[in-house]
C-alpha cells in the first residue's frame, strides 16, 4: 500500500483530494488530508463582507463535508516536512509518504511592515484577506461617517491581484449609496507603476478610478505605518494621510515551508509553471497559493491547476513524462460598484484583452467591459464553489487552458 499526502485542506487541496481518489484504486493508494483548521473559508466572499453585501455564512462552511468517502482527514498541525526522508511530522505523529502535494496556501504578514499591526490594527487599520478582518471592517465601516479611505498594497504576489481594486470599487458605491460620497475622499495605493499588472487591463482599471473619482498612487514602496499621525510612508519619503487604511500586507507562503528549508524568501515553493511538480524534489507536487509559479493567486487558477496537477500525478505513478501543460490560465471577475464588473481571462503569456466568454462570439459574458452579467457571474460563482469547484466537477464550457477563440488579439 502506498500513501499520498495532501498538505491543507483549502481550495486547491480539496480540490485534489476530490479528482484523486475516484482515480487511484482504494487497494493500492491510502490518499491522507491534513488540516489543522474545521472551517473552510470563502474567500472571495471576505471582497464583500464589509459592505454587508454577505453575511457571515455565506462565507463559511465545515471544511470536513467537502472530503471525499475514503480520503482519510487529519485535522492536525503540520510541524515540518522532511522531504529526503519522504516524511510529514505532525504535532504527535509522523507520516510517511510516496507522492506530497503541498496546498499549504497563502496568507496575510502584516508584522513583515514596520506599524502596520500597531496599535491601531483593526480599528483603523484594516485588512479583508482574513476573516476576522472583513469582520472587523465591516463593523467599523458600519459606523463610520467619512474622511480619507486609503486602500493600498504592500508588494506583489498577492492572493486575487484584482481584490483591492474591487473594495476601491464597491467602497465608492457603498457611500454613495449611504448619501455620504462627497464626505469620502478614496484614494488606491499600489507598489505598481499602473492600476493592475498587465498593460491593457491597467489602462481600463485606470479610467475606471479616474470615472469613479478615486486617486491613484502609483509606485509607492511603502517602509512604515506612522500610527501616532495616521500616515503611510514610503522609502522614498512619500507621505499619504488616512483616516480609514485598508491594506493588502505582504502575502507569504505557511511557515511551515519555512521551517522545512523548501521556499523562497517568502515562503513559497520554487514549482516548475508548467507541470507543478517541486524543482528540488521529484515526489513532491505544489498547487494554489503555495508554488511561486507567476500566475494570479486565484481560485481559479487552482481549479485550472488542480486539471493539469490530476493528470501528471497519474502519469508519475505510471513512470511516464509529464505534461507540460498548465499555462497559468486565471479568468477573474472585477467587481466595479453599481451592480456591474468586468471578467478579465488571461495567461502567462496573454494579457487580458476584450472579447466574448465562455462562448467565443455569443458570450453571454463580455471581456474587458462592464456589464450586469458579469456582476451576475460574480454572485452565481459562490455556488458554483461550494457546489462544483470543490468536489472537482468540470465547469461547462470552462477549458483549463485559454482559449484564444473570441478574443481580440
Amino acid at each position: 500500500m502506498k500513501n499520498l499526502v495532501i498538505l491543507g485542506a483549502g481550495t486547491a487541496g480539496t480540490m485534489m483530494a476530490n479528482h484523486l481518489r475516484p482515480k487511484l484504486k482504494s487497494s493500492d493508494w491510502n490518499i491522507t488530508i491534513i488540516d489543522q483548521y474545521k472551517t473552510h473559508y470563502y474567500q472571495p466572499g471576505f471582497l464583500f463582507l464589509p459592505f454587508d453585501i454577505y453575511t457571515e455564512d455565506q462565507v463559511k462552511k465545515v471544511g470536513k463535508k467537502f472530503i471525499p468517502k475514503g480520503v482519510n482527514y487529519v485535522q492536525k498541525k503540520i510541524e515540518q516536512i522532511f522531504p529526503e526522508d519522504k516524511k510529514v511530522k505532525l504535532e504527535d505523529e509522523t507520516l510517511d509518504y510516496d507522492i506530497l502535494i503541498i496546498a499549504t496556501g497563502s496568507k496575510i504578514a502584516p508584522e513583515e511592515v514596520e506599524g502596520m499591526k500597531g496599535k491601531n490594527w483593526h480599528k483603523n487599520v484594516f485588512d479583508f484577506y482574513t476573516y476576522e478582518g472583513a469582520l472587523a471592517l465591516r463593523n467599523k465601516i458600519r459606523e463610520w461617517n467619512g474622511g480619507h479611505l486609503v486602500v493600498h498594497i504592500t508588494e506583489m504576489p498577492i492572493k486575487c491581484p484584482v481584490a483591492p481594486l474591487e473594495f476601491a470599487f464597491l467602497a465608492d458605491s457603498h457611500f454613495e449609496k449611504k448619501g455620504i460620497r462627497d464626505k469620502v475622499k478614496i484614494t488606491y495605493v499600489t507598489p505598481l507603476s499602473g492600476a493592475f499588472t498587465k498593460e491593457k487591463c491597467s489602462k481600463s482599471l485606470g479610467h475606471l478610478l479616474k470615472e469613479k473619482n478615486i486617486n491613484l498612487e502609483i509606485d509607492f514602496a511603502i517602509e512604515r505605518v506612522d500610527n501616532d499621525n495616521n500616515k503611510i510612508i514610503d522609502y522614498a519619503g512619500r507621505e499619504i494621510p488616512y483616516d480609514l487604511l485598508v491594506t493588502v500586507p505582504t502575502n507569504m507562503g505557511d511557515e511551515v515551508i519555512e521551517r522545512s528549508g523548501m521556499g523562497d524568501d517568502l515562503n513559497f515553493v520554487p514549482t516548475d509553471h508548467n507541470t507543478l511538480q517541486s524543482k528540488e524534489y521529484k515526489d513532491v507536487f505544489v498547487i494554489g497559493d503555495a508554488t511561486d509559479v507567476p500566475a494570479s493567486k486565484a481560485g481559479s487558477v487552482a481549479h485550472f491547476e488542480a486539471e493539469t496537477l490530476t493528470d501528471n500525478i497519474l502519469l508519475y505513478i505510471n513512470d511516464k513524462p509529464l505534461k507540460p501543460e498548465f499555462d497559468g490560465h486565471a479568468n477573474c471577475f472585477i467587481e466595479t460598484g453599481k451592480n456591474k464588473a468586468l471578467l478579465i481571462d488571461f495567461n502567462y503569456k496573454q494579457e487580458p484583452v476584450e472579447g466574448t466568454f465562455p462562448v467565443p462570439g455569443l458570450g453571454p459574458l463580455k471581456l474587458l467591459k462592464e456589464s450586469v452579467f458579469n456582476h451576475w457571474g460574480k454572485l452565481a460563482f459562490r455556488w458554483i464553489y461550494w457546489n462544483m469547484l470543490l468536489k472537482g466537477t468540470p465547469i461547462p464550457l470552462v477549458s483549463r487552458n485559454m482559449s484564444t477563440k473570441g478574443k481580440k488579439l
